[in-house]
């Protein structure tokens, strides 16, 4: 079989899920949107007659209005999303173990080891397409390739409820003529650095020398070479395999800019009590924390700091990111914040001392993880900070 590699795009996912709950929601044009008032308010999905009308994924409420004056909004319904995502992977794994996750609603499969059982490659997407509509009612484009970036080509390619098949023959006639943004890695500041040196296609990607991308865009170009050539050998993981969690973070769009010292405090500390909880949940520790700061006219930065030893606590993170808001003393009306933990290692990796100041981070972590196991039962609102670090209280 040459062409073994599937890339599997559920058609436009929220929205279709959506409307499984809604049927009359099929023959109007809606999308699902976040939330207006509390300035989450762009479009995150929306259906074909949406699309006709112009209506894009990411853009604000209002211009998507403008386009579409009958447009019907539903909020998102995230659990929804990944029941039916968990749905569509046990189909998947019916023809082979080889699923890898790339989104919710996008997985490439591997069934070269699967043709004596189930067909080639076309024919086994054939058969998924067929069984996702009749089993769940939604809809998926599948790319059927030799490597997973040219299968993804395909399922873009031709949408919804549709099968490409994209094979060695098809590289030059077809693949090298498509422009260069269809490529995994370019993106709207690495198309404009492509054009800006005369590349618009894939084609003009591949007939470069690879020396030259690499120059211009790093590793990154010489990355872009092998995809347009079509020489992606990445692998696609065995079903249930997770990624290394490298960082872990979390962000907020805040409801109103905030000014003051006391709404810093209190969004931060919001933010590190959240992030040190997926810390603790994944069983890692930070050894670095970084805080990104936008604000109402969307300029931003980012800074991070080491933090040692690593820590796995809500206290440590909001100090460390206090200190970067200070240190920077931008005096900025704040759209949003974010905090991210990085630099992570085993929380079992580190050895406290029973001398030092690290008693008292050991002593703060296994509160914290009592908490955590008090909210797991009886809910994330059964306990609330009432004592120690307080919203507007100083370090």
């Amino acid at each position: 079989m040459e062409n073994g590699i599937l890339h599997v795009d559920m058609n436009n996912f929220y929205a279709s899920v959506e409307c499984l709950f809604a049927p009359e929601l099929r023959d109007v044009p809606m999308a699902v949107a976040g939330d207006e008032k509390s300035r989450h308010g762009i479009i995150l999905a929306k259906n074909m007659l949406a699309k006709e009308k112009g209506v894009k994924t990411a853009e604000p409420i209002w211009q998507a209005r403008r386009k579409c004056p009958g447009l019907r909004l539903v909020p998102p319904h995230h659990e929804r999303y990944a029941h039916y995502s968990r749905l569509a992977k046990e189909i998947y794994s019916r023809y082979t173990d080889r699923v890898e996750s790339f989104s919710l609603d996008e997985c490439w499969l591997d069934v070269y080891g699967s043709e004596s059982l189930f067909g080639d490659g076309e024919e086994i997407a054939q058969k998924i397409r067929r069984q996702v509509k009749e089993e769940l009612g939604l809809t998926v484009s599948i790319g059927v390739s030799f490597n997973k970036v040219f299968a993804k080509l395909g399922s873009d390619y031709k949408k919804p409820d549709a099968v490409t098949v994209f094979g060695r023959d098809s590289m030059e006639s077809v693949i090298w003529k498509m422009p260069c943004d269809v490529l995994l890695l370019v993106g709207p500041r690495t198309q404009k650095t492509l054009e800006k040196f005369g590349l618009h296609t894939v084609g003009d990607i591949a007939r470069m020398a690879p020396e030259a991308l690499e120059r211009m865009l790093g590793k990154q170009g010489a990355a872009l070479w092998k995809y347009a050539n079509g020489l992606d050998d990445s692998p696609v993981a065995v079903l249930g395999e997770e990624a290394q969690v490298k960082t872990i973070g979390n962000s907020t769009t805040l409801p109103h800019d905030i000014t003051t010292e006391a709404e810093v405090r209190g969004a931060l500390l919001d933010l590190a009590e959240t992030v040190a909880a997926r810390l603790r949940k994944h069983g890692v520790k930070a050894g670095e924390v970084q805080l990104t700061v936008r604000n109402a006219n969307f300029e931003e930065y980012q800074r991070q700091r080491r933090v040692s030893p690593p820590v796995c606590d809500c206290q440590s993170l909001y100090r460390a990111a206090l200190e970067l808001y200070h240190a920077e003393n931008k005096r900025w009306a704040i759209r949003l914040l974010g905090l991210r933990a990085g630099h992570l290692t085993g929380a079992g990796e580190q050895q406290l001392s029973l001398f030092s100041q690290e008693e008292g981070l050991e002593r703060r972590e296994q509160l914290e993880e009592a908490v955590d196991r008090v909210r797991a039962r009886f809910g994330k609102d059964s306990v609330s900070r009432a004592m120690g670090l307080k919203r507007g209280e100083k370090p």
